[in-house]
């Protein structure tokens, strides 16, 4: 469904749909999605792209058989397919688009996760279609995203978008598994994302993609918590496009926020990686999570990790089983050893400085509180 509304849309198109037996580039889905992308722009909906698909377009010009294969042959394959991924969808369209090739590492970086915002904005104003992929030819576990659908849910944050559209091989979420259980039925609209939802998704069924139904639903998380309308259909039917178009839901939509995150608090949950762990006591997570208090040094009980300031951390509880919040830290892991349980107005008595000139380890504009990670 096109919600009149709406005025820019992420589409995720994964690697299934773009090279189906693992033999490069294919037309056999991409063509329907073109036209979509076309007519969605026809109707002044501006388009950003996601696309998969650089190992499995780049994987039949290299001789390796086995089903595994080498992360360094994996970024081979990627470097050679993500040229032809790139001329493929170039042919599909009378204008011009554009190539923007990012890891987590850029996204959770402030400076860079702007000049992404800035560089999306500019190319859309002038009627440039970018089309991101997650850099795979440098990717490391610590700086990569690990699945696109999650990546399009960040760039659709990052972009401001009204919704994400999620390609995938099934119409949307079920009740259960369709491929085993023939009373499965099709959950069209999802208001909340609770454990429940996420006890529906099952693995992938793709032996060529990432992700299965639970990064989709990752996915929806993050985009609903920015307000952003997220949908998952099945990208290998033609009317499903055609549904959308005519303003109907083929799939399953969960719904955005009514009072989303703003874009930091949003940055801060969804997109930063918790390098270390805070543990506090009983009378700081009254204060964090009843009275919107920054985190101060009195209330520290432990440190675990490693950590240097401007790192994220997650905040648990005296015994460590609760996350009670995710933040950016002011000190590094080193610094709160030396001033954990003590009060503020001792820290530059402690360190012999006081490195930021606040007494907030985290301050509430830079913590989330939390419900699930």
């Amino acid at each position: 469904m096109i919600n009149p509304s709406w005025r820019r849309v992420v589409l995720k198109v994964g690697s299934a749909l773009i090279a189906p037996e693992n033999q490069g580039c294919s037309e056999q889905y991409l063509r329907p999605i073109a036209e979509f992308i076309r007519q969605c722009r026809l109707k002044g909906l501006e388009v950003i792209l996601v696309s998969s698909g650089s190992v499995a377009a780049g994987r039949h010009h290299f001789n390796f058989q086995h089903q595994r294969v080498p992360i360094a042959l994996k970024r081979a394959m990627a470097a050679v397919g993500q040229s032809e991924l790139m001329n493929f969808w170039s042919r599909c369209f009378d204008f011009p688009c554009a190539q923007v090739l990012l890891t987590h590492g850029d996204l959770s970086d402030r400076v860079r996760h702007l000049n992404i915002q800035n560089t999306l904005r500019r190319l859309l104003d002038h009627q440039v279609l970018p089309i991101v992929n997650e850099n795979d030819t440098i990717a490391t576990d610590e700086i990569k995203v690990g699945d696109n659908d999650n990546l399009a849910a960040m760039v659709a944050t990052v972009a401001n978008a009204d919704a994400l559209i999620i390609c995938s091989d099934v119409a949307g979420l079920y009740t259960a598994d369709p491929n085993k259980d023939p009373n499965a039925t099709l959950i069209p609209t999802v208001q909340h994302i609770s454990p429940e939802i996420y006890a529906l998704a099952g693995g992938a069924s793709s032996n060529v993609g990432t992700g299965g139904m639970r990064t989709k639903i990752e996915a929806a998380e993050k985009a609903v918590a920015h307000g952003i309308d997220t949908l998952i259909i099945d990208g290998h039917q033609e009317q499903s496009f055609q549904r959308l178009l005519a303003g109907e839901n083929p799939g399953t939509i969960f719904y955005g926020h009514a009072n989303p995150l703003s874009d930091k608090k949003q940055w801060v949950r969804h997109t930063l990686r918790a390098k270390g762990e805070i543990w506090v006591d009983d009378g700081c997570i009254e204060a964090l999570s009843q009275h919107g208090a920054s985190l101060l040094c009195s209330g520290i009980v432990s440190i675990k990790g490693e950590f240097e300031s401007g790192d994220a951390v997650l905040i648990r509880c005296a015994l460590g089983k609760r996350k009670v919040a995710k933040g950016v830290s002011r000190f590094s892991a080193s610094e709160l050893f030396s001033i954990k349980g003590q009060q503020s107005r001792d820290i530059a008595a402690c360190l012999g400085y006081c490195p930021t000139g606040s007494d907030a380890v985290i301050h509430r504009s830079e913590m989330m509180l939390l419900e699930r990670i």
